[in-house]
């Protein structure tokens, strides 16, 4: 017999593969409906009843499914137990249990069972279930884990069996009659067969197999549940109606009474809220709110945020102002699941609502924030209630929306359990918990609060009105529901709701900033609910965020301790001990002037409180350069002290330069130094992990960064939730200047026509005007201004460590990040400090691993250990190399204005460097050629006052360094050390109030020394133009002796580092060929990889030549170089065969073999070529596996037992596989394969054939086409090789083609339509080498809009490549110097052009370059047929030419 049964529930579990013993976790049944059938499928009995629920009620949103609420059940439903009794009777008759997705419903009988004490196991009957894999392939329907179909849902497979629809489903008893109907219908279709169950034969025969009669519904009637509740809910509606008339007046008690917003998200809330804190807190002021909470989903990176704004906006009421100073409330909406250590399935628990009521409480809230990201990150950040009772001291609970627990379980699970929830929440908080009650407009809410009331009077918790924002006002609810959709990767068209097919969306616009007023109309049934709001208000102790930096403490060596146990101060004497130590290494006589500098140095250290900084600091570099890992020379302005130049911290002697320390740390006004410190970038992380080892891992943190939508992301993401097309949401995106669109909206024409350039405010205009408009494209660009600045990601600063003297989370919240094994600070950069932290920037600079990497060459390559930072700083072949501007990967010295600037000054000393690393930035640029020519005396030196040549000498007169106008200030007008630095920083961030103090006291001190007033004006007028571009002399020394070095090694060890420069530039294929283009013009050739000479990175062999690294081989990982590296370390392998005998195979996998084959790897091994490794003679198998397989074997025999007596008889036991005889790869097959694996072309490139062709009649290379606009109206010539080619049609019937072209820099994809591709498609096909022209067009005007389009690209003419110098080569000239023209010169050509005869003009030009002659002649004897031939021979004369 067949069992049909199917339930309805409370709801759903949460853990699918909990025992039925967990009654917590399986939902309570509420209607069991069950037919039997017997063996022939006549039906027998037919049941159906709803349950009485006992201590438990039914879920609003269960109702809400299946149509049964509480009253009704209790109304007409039957106890439970005797609906299990009859059920059980016919379970037993039956052999088979029917159903759809019945494992669950089966579940839930056995819970039941198992709560009325009936032992009988429900799972030992055979099922048959008509939601399964095979029903799927049935119905073949889309969306199913892996690719596969999804299972169906009952209206699914009974639509597509009887093809028609099945409207009553989640009633038990219509769901049973239409799984009977189904279940028959498809053993009738054979699905279920005699392979699913055994009763098939008997069941078949009996209802038959007709194609063309379904099998009949029953007819049976079903009570529609939903009407019958209904019924019993109006009568009690009706009553509540007449009690709950709703007037639009404020009740008299409520008009003076104060509310305030404790439950808001701003743009913390990564992708769920638009509302920024400063709007938030302005909104606030308008509404005179006393105070302001926030309460960020999961975390509280937005806090110190809030408290500063609101900090600021309460400083900037003016006295006697109406305005009321707000109090800001912390808070956070944490995730509390059941167990936030069980990741077994997906739990996000209920979002609950806690305020800090002081900074106890906050240290509580930021240890349960961080413990949701280090421990409880599942899916979401979550805690567990044992947290909740660990750090529940100082805070106050809002039992949270309602997706809180206790609304949340009236709403799912049961009024009981809900109770039971509020009674663990009151229990442990007791005062400190309130009811949060909200009302936007939404059915589920007013369910909820209606029992919320209920539970307030019976237990005594106050209720608190909040309305959960998610944006400031009500018209922003849209661009709110756009970042919602931006966060889920949905279209806005897609309708809001649950499963598949909808998404996730507010249901109305209720969730804005209200104001007091609307508050309160909203609740002014609940008087005292503003009173509890108020009671929390007053709760609160106001606190700040801010305090002092803490330093870690560091361990003085017990030998130091043991020695100064009289010591008062150790930190400062050991300090004081370490500098004198160094400084004795550093100089060769301490002098009373260096001594007074040490000594002032430290004073200023220790009245800081800053010893311990410098102990740490250097400490690390100690640690870093024992490691291996290279330090940089300093950075920014430490290097101005000597104190830690004395400690190794910096080895920039600051004495010699004259570098100043109050530049770094001003006595006058104390702020915590900053000691950037550059690491080599692959030796960075063994400091930050020496760092963890030393202080702990729960006292190291990296800084969090907050990744925001900018102008033209927040254009593009608007864009396409709300499907505006791609073209379009370029195009505006693109009109849009490197400004926000805050800025662009808010500034008037005037100003934005002066800040901006003429094209841009051309664009920014025609933006401005598309905003009016009514269509999609105005919708895009008003809504991405209210999403512009909306937190979208979040990552990790790039070099920020934070080092606590406890554990981080007793300081600041912590997180996680996906691309970090550190935890992260939920503070950014911009406050971790003013949070007490202290922040250390561990750089890593790659310029200092390519220094570290030739170094080793040097040593791998001449035996010679170089000490980088004793070389000389005036090796004249170092100079040279700068003087000829040949600085292309060389340390901030290698752009072209650069190098044209170093070949115009020719420095001669480091000085110069350093001057040059300060002038060339944007403002100071405009200098240089002034300081160029003072320094070769084309201009004269002046000075405004003769004593300002003291310090404005090196510069040759000029104002370079921010240190000199400090210097300045000094000496002229007698400014302490302390206001000089003051005054550096007023001028170089235009401090103008400050400013404004300091110039007064400028020009009455420089008048006091006997100075003009005049002239002081000058000097400072001059000073306040240029200040705000003065550089820091300290940093410009450092990087300038970084660059020195790397010239130095090129200079010196040019192959060597070049290939170090190759090396770290492995990872990006486009400087790898740039840096190649060098070794060309160095003439250092730099050869493919080779397993008998490569490395995992580029080396140098012994013919000087720079040997790819293996590693630069796509497929080839560090584990296959490394195995081949081991194996030749005896002898250089001989063969293929070699090879696969001593190296691990297990390393080294086949595509690792294939990339080196096409890389060239194997071209060592005589008698074979590349193609030969990849030839199968018709067995399947290429030669390459062969040998793999031979070296397999062969390592395999010498590793048995067996053999080892006969390890000599190898080689004979083991025949080598032949070497397949194939044709040779053509030259472009080869190099195209080269670069499939590589990235660019090794042993050649296609287009070296067509060189002249390119170099004499291209006038552009395809990387000009990046930016079309600047190329209208311009003709192009260009030439290169086509890659991928589609010929395509379009609608209308008419072909066209997008087909890829390639030359020696770059690629372009190109589209040609109409009459131009009907000329010259015969050119487009792959590997064909083609010469065209273009002319760039004006993009087509839009009639209507009257916008134009992007330029567009006609094409005038299409050559082959190869017959480009035949067809247009004109005239040839030779060109000649008259000083080197003999008679055997003469003879030489004369045989040339007999030689190559033709029908071309011949040119020859002299020239004289001392007297500047210049003398072009035609040839009349001779005319020439301009072949390659002939340029080949030309050039081999060494003989300049030109093509016309």
């Amino acid at each position: 017999m067949f069992l049909v049964f199917d339930t309805e529930t409370t709801g759903l579990p949460k853990k699918w593969n909990a025992p039925l013993s967990d009654s917590d976790n399986w939902p309570r049944c509420v209607q069991l409906a069950w037919q039997l059938h017997d063996s022939k499928g006549d039906l027998i009995s037919n049941h159906s009843y709803l349950i009485k629920p006992k201590n438990f009620t039914i879920p609003f949103e269960a109702e809400k499914i299946h149509g049964i609420s509480t009253d009704l059940a209790i109304t007409i439903g039957k106890d439970i137990d005797k609906v299990l009794k009859l059920f059980i009777s016919d379970y037993h008759k039956s052999g088979f249990l029917v159903g759809h997705n019945v494992k669950f419903d089966i579940n839930i009988i056995g819970a039941e069972l198992f709560r009325i004490g009936n032992s009988i196991d429900v799972f030992q009957k055979d099922v048959l279930d008509t939601c399964t894999e095979l029903t799927a392939n049935v119905c073949k329907l889309p969306g199913g884990r892996g690719g596969k179909y999804k299972f169906p849902t009952l209206i699914e497979i009974y639509s597509l069996l009887f093809k028609e629809k099945f409207n009553e489903a989640h009633n038990a008893s219509a769901d049973v009659e239409a799984t009977s109907r189904v279940f028959f219908e498809l053993v009738r279709k054979g699905v279920f067969d005699q392979s699913v169950f055994k009763g098939y034969p008997d069941l078949i025969d009996s209802i038959g197999n007709d194609e063309n009669k379904p099998i009949s519904l029953l007819g049976l009637k079903h009570l529609n549940l939903k009407e019958e509740s209904e019924k019993i809910k109006k009568n009690l509606v009706k009553e509540k109606n007449e009690v709950n008339k709703i007037s639009e007046k404020i009740p008299q008690e409520l008009k003076d009474s104060t509310y305030v917003h404790l439950h808001n998200s701003s743009q913390f809330s990564v992708l769920q809220s638009t509302s920024r804190i400063v709007n938030m807190v302005n909104k606030a002021g308008e509404f005179g709110m006393p105070a302001l909470a926030i309460t960020d989903k999961g975390n509280m990176m937005g806090c110190f945020h809030f408290i500063k704004t609101i900090k600021n906006y309460n400083n900037n009421i003016e006295k006697g102002s109406d305005q009321s100073k707000i109090k800001p409330i912390i808070g956070c909406e944490l995730n509390v699941c059941n167990n936030h250590l069980d990741k077994s399935y997906r739990d996000d628990g209920f979002q609950i609502v806690f305020l800090a009521k002081n900074k106890n409480g906050y240290q509580n809230l930021c240890k349960m924030c961080s413990i949701g990201y280090t421990d409880g990150f599942y899916y979401v950040p979550r805690i567990d209630k044992d947290i909740v009772e660990k750090y529940k001291d100082d805070l106050i609970v809002l039992s949270g929306s309602i997706y809180g627990e206790v609304p949340r379980k009236i709403l799912n699970v049961g009024e009981t359990q809900a109770e039971e929830a509020l009674i663990w929440w009151k229990t442990l908080f007791q005062q400190d918990f309130y009811i949060e009650m909200v009302r936007h407009g939404q059915e589920d809410e007013d369910i909820a609060n209606e029992v919320l009331q209920k539970f307030s009077l019976k237990h005594n918790v106050k209720i608190v009105p909040t309305n959960n924002c998610f944006y400031i006002n009500k018209e922003d609810a849209n661009a709110h529901d756009i970042l919602l959709c931006v966060k889920d990767g949905e279209k806005q068209s897609t309708p809001i709701g649950r499963g598949r097919g909808f998404r996730y969306g507010l249901p109305n616009q209720e969730y804005y900033f209200k104001s007091p007023n609307e508050m309160k109309l909203l609740f002014k049934d609940l008087p005292n609910s503003f009173i509890s709001v108020q009671e929390i208000v007053n709760k609160i102790e106001e606190y700040d965020l801010a305090r002092e930096v803490l330093l870690p403490k560091f361990k003085i060596p017990l030998s130091f301790h043991e020695k100064n146990k009289l010591s008062e101060d150790i930190e400062n004497d050991y300090l004081k001990y370490l500098t004198f130590q160094g400084a004795k290494k550093c100089y060769d006589k301490i002098s009373n002037d260096l001594n007074d500098r040490i000594l002032f140095e430290l004073s200023v250290i220790k009245n800081s409180g800053y010893p311990g900084y410098f102990l740490i600091v250097q400490d690390l570099i100690q640690a870093a350069r024992s490691m291996g890992v290279a330090v940089g020379p300093g950075r920014g302005s430490a290097a101005g002290s000597v104190v830690a130049y004395c400690l190794g911290i910096t080895k920039v002697d600051p004495i010699k330069y004259d570098l100043l320390f109050e530049r770094f740390l001003n006595p006058d006004r104390v702020s915590m130094p900053d000691i950037d410190i550059d690491f080599d970038d692959e030796g960075r992380n063994k400091v930050i992990e020496y760092v963890i080892d030393k202080y702990g891992s729960n006292q190291v943190a990296q800084i969090i960064t907050y990744g925001k939508m900018a102008a033209k992301s927040s254009i593009r993401d608007t864009a396409r939730v709300l499907d505006l097309s791609l073209g379009d949401a370029d195009r505006i995106a693109k009109l849009i200047p490197n400004i926000k669109l805050k800025e662009i909206f808010e500034k008037d024409e005037k100003k934005l026509s002066d800040d901006l350039r003429n094209e841009d405010f051309g664009n920014v205009m025609e933006l401005k005007s598309l905003s009016k408009g009514d269509d999609l494209q105005a919708e895009t660009i008003n809504q991405a201004r209210v999403l512009e600045g909306s937190l979208r990601n979040v990552g990790t600063h790039a070099c920020g460590i934070i080092i606590t003297p406890d554990d981080i989370t007793n300081f600041v919240p912590i997180a996680t990040a996906k691309d970090s094994n550190l935890y992260v600070t939920q503070y950014d950069n911009a406050v971790v400090e003013s949070a007490g932290l202290l922040k250390m920037d561990f750089l890593g600079l790659k310029t200092l691993t390519l220094i570290k990497d030739t170094v080793k060459l040097i040593k791998y390559k001449h035996n010679l250990d170089l000490d980088i930072d004793s070389i000389p700083l005036d090796d004249s072949k170092t100079y040279e190399l700068f003087q000829n501007g040949s600085t292309v990967g060389i340390f901030q010295y290698e752009s072209a204005g650069m190098q044209k600037y170093l070949r115009d000054l020719k420095p001669t000393v480091f000085e110069d460097l350093i001057a040059m690393n300060a002038l060339y930035r944007p403002g100071p640029l405009e200098y240089i050629p002034s300081f160029v020519n003072r320094k070769n005396g084309k201009e004269d030196i002046s000075y405004d006052i003769p004593i300002m040549e003291e310090f404005l000498k090196e510069t040759y007169g000029i104002t370079v360094y921010q240190e000199q106008v400090m210097k300045l200030s000094q000496k002229l007008a007698n400014f302490s050390k302390g206001d000089a630095d003051l005054l550096r920083k007023a001028m170089g961030k235009k401090i103008f109030d400050l400013l404004n103090k300091l110039k007064p006291k400028f020009l009455d001190g420089g008048e006091t020394n006997g100075h003009s007033r005049e002239i002081l004006e000058k000097i400072w007028k001059d000073w306040e133009a240029f200040a705000s571009y003065a550089f820091n002399k300290s940093h410009s020394t450092c990087y300038a002796l970084i660059a020195y070095q790397t010239a130095y090694l090129k200079s010196h060890y040019p192959a060597e580092y070049m290939a170090a420069v190759l090396s770290n530039n492995m990872n990006d294929i486009k400087q790898v060929s740039f840096f190649m283009e060098e070794c060309k013009r160095m003439s250092i050739n730099v050869l493919g990889p080779d397993v008998n000479e490569s490395y995992y990175k580029f080396t140098v062999n012994d013919d000087n030549a720079i040997r790819f690294g293996m590693g630069a081989v796509k497929g080839v990982g560090s584990g296959a170089v490394n195995s081949i590296i081991e194996g030749r370390k005896e002898k250089k392998y001989n063969s293929i065969f070699d090879l696969t005998k001593n190296i691990d195979l297990r390393a080294a996998n086949k595509k690792a073999f294939d990339s080196l084959v096409f890389a060239g790897g194997f071209d060592s091994f005589k008698g074979v070529h590349r193609a030969q490794y990849l030839h199968d003679n018709g067995d399947g198998i290429t030669f390459i596996e062969k040998a793999l397989k031979f070296g397999s074997k062969f390592q395999e025999n010498k590793n048995s037992a067996q053999v080892s007596l006969f390890e000599n008889s190898l080689d004979v036991q083991l025949n080598e596989p032949l070497i397949p005889d194939c044709t040779h790869w053509t030259t472009l097959d080869q190099l195209k394969l080269e670069k499939e694996v590589v990235g660019i072309y090794i042993s050649g490139h296609p287009l070296d054939d067509f060189r002249l062709s390119m170099q004499h009649f291209c006038n552009a290379s395809l990387e000009i086409l990046k930016n079309l606009n600047l190329l209208i109206n311009k003709e192009l010539r260009l030439g290169g090789i086509v890659g991928e080619v589609e010929h395509r049609v379009s609608k209308n019937g008419k072909g066209w083609a997008r087909f890829t072209l390639e030359d020696y820099r770059d690629s372009y994809d190109f589209r040609i339509f109409g009459e131009e591709y009907l000329k010259y498609k015969h050119f487009l096909f792959e590997n064909n080498f083609i010469y065209m022209r273009i002319i760039i067009k004006e993009g087509w005007r839009d009639r209507e809009t009257g916008k134009t389009g992007d330029p567009r690209i006609n094409f005038l003419s299409f050559q082959q490549l190869q017959d480009t110098l035949s067809k247009n080569a004109e005239k040839l000239t030779l060109q000649f110097d008259i000083n080197d023209f003999d008679d055997l010169k003469v003879d030489q050509l004369k045989n040339i052009f007999k030689k190559h005869k033709g029908k071309k003009k011949l040119d020859i030009s002299f020239f004289e370059n001392n007297e500047k002659i210049k003398l072009t002649m035609p040839s009349e004897n001779y005319k020439v047929s301009i072949s390659k031939e002939l340029i080949s021979l030309i050039e081999k004369n060494n003989i300049h030419f030109k093509i016309n």
